[in-house]
């Protein structure tokens, strides 16, 4: 059973200049820090979150170092900053991309570890050599550091590739409801201020599959405590994935979770998300329609899996409820399915693509396929002005041929929506330059899904550096208190503790 660890919090008000570790903080900078350290442990194990604020002059660069008191005590794997351990002395040193800190700025960070016999909270927190324990020189006072240990690579750490810096073009509203926003060539803007808004954040599984089970509407709570959690990520964006038959109420869902009880828990999250300044995108996830071939999901003919395509029958159906449901509300996107796979069915790329956008009878799936011209075509007839996300082929993972085969959209409203696990196919640099960059440069870009099945945060973290330097958005999959090792799941509980691949978005967002 994991249990709440110590809670420290150091204050220094040092002034000093120095080298440590390789270090050079401008010289004679008034160094003044505060770190606060919050830690979960359970019997051998702990997560700790460190947050860095700097109270004194403006830094080029920090190391930050600390003492175990307990021999057992151990970093297993960190993030945000390079991780290494001398005997009982830890340092973490910044990275590239949050090396620099502002007066009153602050950077968090945060390892896994071991220990055994105790674990008491670290003590000696200093910032580039300057002790954060409150303690005031004289004015003129100018002390060097004593040496530190040269830190020694740790076998266990997670590589750390040099993300690229965040862009600063996408500031959450400090206050009030979500903003409206509307596509501007290659950028998602704030209708209100026209400037770029990029959708970083997380999805919320459970919608898509609950209902359909028998076993309810959400998979954990979606209050109002659980979005402040999420809010304290810095998540500006939550993608919530839905089921088309518990939405349109069909007769083999339970009536207390479809059809009218179904909608009015969705609308009444989807208000609770905007008004705590977070965009909903609303995405139908599972659909009806019987598909038994290549990479087949299930042979249940009911919304009770991934299906290749949306259904002629009823998709274009729960659009238009969801688009009459959200119209005039330009805060909400709409991401029109999950996880295209028509190719797997047609047996190529070609026959694939028209079957994605054209719909009708598409080789190899028995039913009628709604194309995503036609959905378009369904939103767009109620009314309704959101922002549209399409994804592409390979389950969201080939954008390939997007631009040739994107639909018409009479609001030239639409964004490409791409997925990527450490197990796909398009996961490295040279395929996102060469297939993800032409989309990039003429539609925005939204990474729906980031994850991987390591429990860790090393490729995501490719994946985020490539999205900061190109200005687009990306969510991780999922803000969901799985085990982490059974899937990528964020946290290990609703108040937002982060598993060791969560850290990694969550450093993210909040240096964002």
């Amino acid at each position: 059973m994991r249990r709440r660890g110590a809670i420290l919090t150091a204050l220094g008000l040092l002034a000093a200049g120095g080298l440590t570790l390789g270090n050079t903080p401008a010289a004679h900078a008034a160094v003044a820090c505060k770190v606060t350290y919050t830690a979960s442990q359970w019997q051998g194990g702990m997560s700790a979150n460190l947050s860095i604020q700097n109270l004194g002059d403006a830094l080029s660069d920090w190391t930050l170092t600390f003492t175990f008191p307990d021999s057992g005590q151990k970093v297993t794997q960190g993030w945000s900053a390079t991780w290494s351990q001398s005997g009982s002395t830890v340092i973490a040193t910044a990275m590239d991309w949050n090396k620099s800190l502002s007066t009153g700025g602050s950077a968090s960070i945060g390892f896994n570890g071991s220990w055994s016999g105790s674990n008491p909270a670290p003590t000696g927190f200093k910032v580039n050599g300057v002790a954060c324990d409150g303690s005031t020189p004289s004015p003129s006072a100018s002390p060097s550091p004593s040496p530190s240990p040269s830190p020694s690579p740790s076998p266990s750490r997670s590589p750390s590739p040099s993300p690229s810096p965040s862009p600063s073009t996408s500031p959450s509203p400090p206050t009030g409801a979500a903003p409206k926003l509307k596509v501007s060539g290659n950028k998602i803007v704030n209708v209100a201020t026209g400037s770029p808004y990029r959708l970083l954040g997380v999805n919320r599984s459970g919608g898509e599959f609950m209902c359909v089970q028998g076993r309810g509407i959400w998979d954990g709570p979606v209050d109002n405590a659980a979005i402040d959690a999420m809010k304290a990520w810095n998540v500006r964006a939550v993608r919530v994935p839905l089921n088309e038959e518990c939405w349109l109420g069909l007769s083999n869902i339970q009536s207390s979770y479809g059809g009218a009880a179904y909608q009015n828990e969705v609308k009444a999250y989807v208000d609770r998300l905007v008004a705590k300044g977070i965009t909903p995108i609303v995405e139908m996830h599972w659909n009806y329609g019987q598909y038994t071939g290549n990479s087949s999901g299930c042979s249940d003919v009911h919304a009770s899996c991934q299906k290749p395509m949306p259904d002629a029958q009823y998709a274009p159906q729960f659009w238009t409820g969801v688009a009459n449901a959200f119209k005039g509300r330009d805060e909400v996107v709409f991401d029109l399915f999950n996880e295209p796979y028509p190719e797997r069915a047609t047996g190529s790329a070609a026959s694939g693509w028209a079957c994605w956008r054209d719909g009708g009878t598409c080789s190899g799936i028995p039913y009628q396929v709604a194309g995503f011209q036609s959905l378009v075509n369904a939103v767009r007839a109620t009314g309704a002005t959101n922002i549209i996300m399409l994804g592409g082929l390979a389950y969201s993972n080939d954008l390939s041929q997007w631009l040739q085969y994107k639909p018409t959209d009479s609001r030239d409203n639409l964004a490409a929506a791409w997925h990527v696990y450490n197990f796909n196919s398009c996961v490295s640099t040279s395929c996102w330059d060469g297939q993800l960059a032409p989309v990039a440069a003429q539609v925005p870009l939204v990474a729906g899904e980031i994850g991987e099945n390591t429990c860790s945060h090393g490729f995501i973290d490719q994946v985020m550096n490539w999205f900061d330097a190109k200005g687009a958005s990306y969510l991780g999959w999922t803000w969901n208190a799985w085990d982490c090792s059974t899937g990528p799941s964020l946290i290990s509980d609703y108040n937002g503790t982060p598993t060791g691949f969560g850290a990694g978005l969550r450093a993210r967002l909040l240096s964002s």
